[in-house]
């Protein structure tokens, strides 16, 4: 028996020595409730972007163990035979229930509830908190870009400063959180991603000069191609650039330098050269901070590379994944330092009539709260029975959804500034 793809070893040492113990004093049996949430923000965040669930849910449905895992394990020492035996019949046959991709998240916010017995609950912790703490980081970056780019096209373009598989999950997440593209080709195969690129320097220096290396350039890819014009001089390269495409150029590339500056003279040695359709796309370590400064000037679309995929300074979105319920009983940690709330919790975000989101209510499942007139419950079935419900979101829906969610947020949620959250979370009191 072998499982092609498996992410069962995605996981640490200690999610199976508990499963190993749960299991010898039987207590792996036990019906729990284990929730997905973070106590806090990423210090200056006024917002948080759910993102990964899609990939999680994926991910669950190959969390297995074959031959190869197996024997990896026995090898290892690292847990006994009859927990080798109860893995090699895992499947999850829980319930998973959780706000949607594209939804806005708060501190405390049930992100994902995990429903099943200890045992095929408890291990699927690191793989839920890798997915999440790195995709809702990299989407909730990526959004505040996107509101600083105030609706100019925004290029992913930051597979060379990650791990190849985080920039594929990078580039999904920046999607959906309004990029326009990604220079990846495996995140446009994956997921549908439109894909975007053209040349780098090095294209440049391997030409004789610069005007060779724009006439080669067209002819391969037209004259609706970006050239990149900073290799050497701007203002030559800006003139070698409409000379080798003509007027109807597609776009010009700066990588470099002040780009505020260098974009005002582009656009003014562009329009004198007739080439008034060109567009102008800057790159080069910019953030959020960076695009919001160039929203004065002439630039036509940015391409953000390493600030993206590093989270813009926040690489993980703080996520934990605790046990608040056990055969119906809460259970919480009552450390000062890492308090959690007990019980099995839902959450409804209430609204102004006019749309403005005002709070996210959390709330007890056993004590369960009537939504009013302009209030929406979060969490939604992901999974039932270890199988995923019908109809989930696309990845097209789940950007709409982030982009409606944005419109509702207090102007001053929006801000870039630290602050306090968008929206306060009320946490009903009887999940204390």
């Amino acid at each position: 028996m072998s499982f092609d793809g498996s992410t069962g070893l995605l996981t640490d040492r200690y999610e199976l020595t508990m499963l190993a113990a749960a299991l010898a004093d039987g207590t792996a049996s036990r019906r729990c409730t284990f929730e997905l949430f973070a106590r806090r923000l990423p210090d200056g965040r006024r917002y948080g972007v759910v993102a990964g669930t899609a990939r999680l849910l994926e991910a669950i449905s190959r969390f297995r163990f074959g031959d190869a895992e197996l024997d990896s394990l026995a090898e290892s020492g690292a847990i006994s035979r009859e927990t080798l035996d109860w893995l090699a019949d895992y499947r999850f046959t829980g319930d998973v229930h959780g706000y949607r991709e594209g939804e806005l998240y708060f501190p405390g916010s049930p992100v994902l509830t995990v429903t099943g017995t200890f045992g095929e609950a408890v291990i699927l912790e690191t793989l839920a908190l890798s997915i999440f703490n790195h995709d809702c980081a990299i989407a909730s970056a990526a959004a505040r870009m996107v509101a600083a780019a105030a609706g100019r096209p925004l290029i992913e373009m930051g597979s060379r400063r990650t791990h190849e598989e985080s920039a594929v999950a990078a580039a999904r997440a920046a999607y959906l959180a309004g990029f326009a593209s990604t220079s990846n080709l495996e995140a446009g195969r994956r997921y549908g991603i439109p894909t975007t690129g053209t040349a780098a320097h090095a294209y440049v220096l391997l030409h004789d000069d610069e005007q060779q290396a724009f006439t080669s350039q067209i002819a391969s890819a037209g004259v609706k191609t970006t050239l990149l014009v900073d290799t050497y001089d701007i203002t030559a390269g800006i003139e070698r650039a409409v000379a080798a495409a003509g007027t109807e150029l597609g776009a010009i590339r700066i990588d470099s330098g002040d780009l505020g500056e260098l974009a005002r003279q582009a656009r003014e040695q562009l329009d004198s050269l007739g080439a008034k359709a060109t567009r102008v796309v800057l790159s080069g370590d910019l953030d959020e901070y960076a695009i919001a400064a160039l929203r004065a000037e002439p630039v036509d679309a940015y391409g953000v590379g390493t600030s993206l995929v590093t989270g813009s300074g926040a690489p993980t979105a703080g996520m934990v994944y605790k046990l608040v319920e056990v055969d119906g009983r809460p259970v919480a940690k009552r450390s000062s330092a890492k308090e959690s709330r007990g019980g099995r919790k839902s959450a409804l975000r209430r609204f102004k009539p006019t749309g403005t989101a005002l709070e996210e209510h959390v709330f007890q499942t056993a004590d369960p709260i009537t939504p009013g007139q302009h209030d929406r419950v979060l969490p939604v079935p992901l999974v039932v029975g270890g199988d995923p419900v019908d109809g989930l979101e696309t990845l097209e829906q789940s950007r709409e959804r982030l982009r409606a969610a944005l419109i509702s947020v207090p102007w001053e949620g929006l801000k870039l500034s630290r602050g306090e959250p968008a929206i306060p979370t009320v946490f009903d009191q009887g999940g204390r």
